[in-house]
């Protein structure tokens, strides 16, 4: 194997950890540490050495605890060189003492902290959020920037501002008291919400969809709707993702390809999952509320769930449901779903309306959402040679592998 081979084995092997263990890397160090942004910083520290060292040493039997040493280490060379040699450098150093005796076992809840540090008041919404899918979701700046449509330097600013506030704030590490969690809670269930929706359908990379990282959102969301179970937006927001999640099986073939919703094979979603869906909304609906935009897309997700095919799905009823949330959370993704919605239950006409429309505002300008759907709704209605610009613009537009295939191929066939 060559040096290049090597070096590119190692980046490929880093990235897959990252994306799995990352959060619970940056969740150890920053309960060793106290400070969430030393801790992130660190632990790309230790990336930055692992990507220069293993290609010619090979990669460690746990990759994992390799990465969280190194960082360890580094926190100590830092606050020997800064001669603040306390009780944390020395109850670090005494687990350091003994190579073998570092445990990569970290505790499930210290995600949780985390989520809830870069969550505090002290940040501004948009801040918060940027800064949790960094160290919580693994997401990088480019991906980050594309879920909210703004430059990749607005969401470096803004995660390197929120690592400085939270040091200068002196954030501590901790879930917050019961008293304090409304002021933080939407915060939270906002990031988990962005974290699944990432995973559930990949905005760049090789694979269509991330259940590692939707699972990650999900199991935190489960532990969340445990610590507030008089919180409807919690339990609503658990039962989107269960629904979802609940398709992951048949979402992709073997190789990855993926598989669209009409083409994918039903008994292949998870039941169980449905009815744990099926409850976590029921316990929402029951508290007696409204419902809330979770809870409207959680109704929406359990249309197609229980439907037996895209026939015999309730578009009607999705129609209205979006409609529902365009009116107490309005976006141009939500218009465009509901174009869709529209498209199935009374023709495409009246969809490409409602499409051409969200285009003439300038709505997701740069997205490849918009030509996708454009090209679905007029190649339904026969005009191909436009179908076929249509696919082609958002092919080059998308940012995932799979997806730019599936559209290509698109163009293709119209």
């Amino acid at each position: 194997m060559t040096g290049a081979e090597a070096a590119d084995k190692v980046r490929r092997r880093i990235d897959a950890l990252w994306r799995i263990e990352g959060a619970r890397i940056v969740a150890v160090l920053a309960r060793a540490t106290g400070d969430v942004g030393l801790a992130e910083d660190l632990a790309q520290e230790a990336v930055a050495d692992a990507l220069a060292q293993w290609p010619e040493s090979g990669i460690p039997r746990n990759p994992g605890a390799w990465l969280t040493t190194v960082a360890k280490r580094k926190a100590i060379d830092g606050w020997r060189r800064a001669a603040r040699l306390d009780e944390r450098y020395r109850d670090i150093a005494r687990g350091l003492q003994d190579e073998d005796a570092v445990a990569w076992e970290p505790l499930d809840d210290d995600v949780l902290r985390l989520v809830f540090s870069a969550c505090h008041s002290v940040l501004s919404r948009e801040a918060q959020v940027a800064l949790t899918l960094r160290i919580v979701g693994s997401l990088t700046t480019e991906e980050i920037a594309r879920l909210f449509l703004v430059p990749v330097a607005t969401i470096q600013q803004r995660i390197v501002r929120a690592k400085k506030t939270l040091a200068a704030a002196r954030v501590p590490f901790e879930v917050p008291e019961p008293n304090e969690w409304g002021e933080r809670l939407g915060a939270v269930l906002g990031v988990v919400y962005l974290m699944f929706t990432e995973g559930y359908a990949a905005t760049s990379g090789d694979r269509w969809i991330r259940p590692d990282l939707a699972n990650e959102a999900l199991r935190i969301g489960r532990i969340l709707a445990g610590l507030v179970p008089r919180e409807p937006e919690a339990h609503a927001l658990v039962a989107l993702m269960e629904f979802q999640a609940s398709r992951f099986a048949a979402r992709t073939r073997p190789d990855g390809t993926p598989v669209l919703l009409a083409d994918q094979d039903r008994s292949r979603w998870d039941r169980a999952q449905i009815r744990r869906g099926e409850a976590a909304l029921a316990r929402a609906d029951a508290l007696g509320r409204g419902r809330n935009s979770y809870a409207l897309q959680a109704a929406i997700a359990q249309c197609h769930a229980l439907a037996a095919s895209v026939d015999e799905t309730d578009w009607a009823g999705i129609v209205l449901l979006y409609e529902a949330l365009g009116r107490i959370a309005p976006s141009p993704v939500v218009e465009l779903n509901r174009a869709v919605a529209v498209s199935m239950a009374t023709g495409p006409a009246t969809a490409l309306a409602i499409v051409d429309r969200l285009g003439s505002d300038g709505a997701l300008r740069g997205s490849h959402l918009l030509p996708s759907v454009r090209g679905e709704l007029l190649a339904r209605l026969g005009r191909r040679e436009e179908a076929r610009a249509e696919f082609t613009v958002a092919a080059a537009l998308a940012r995932n592998d799979r997806e730019r295939a599936v559209l290509e191929g698109k163009a293709a066939e119209a």
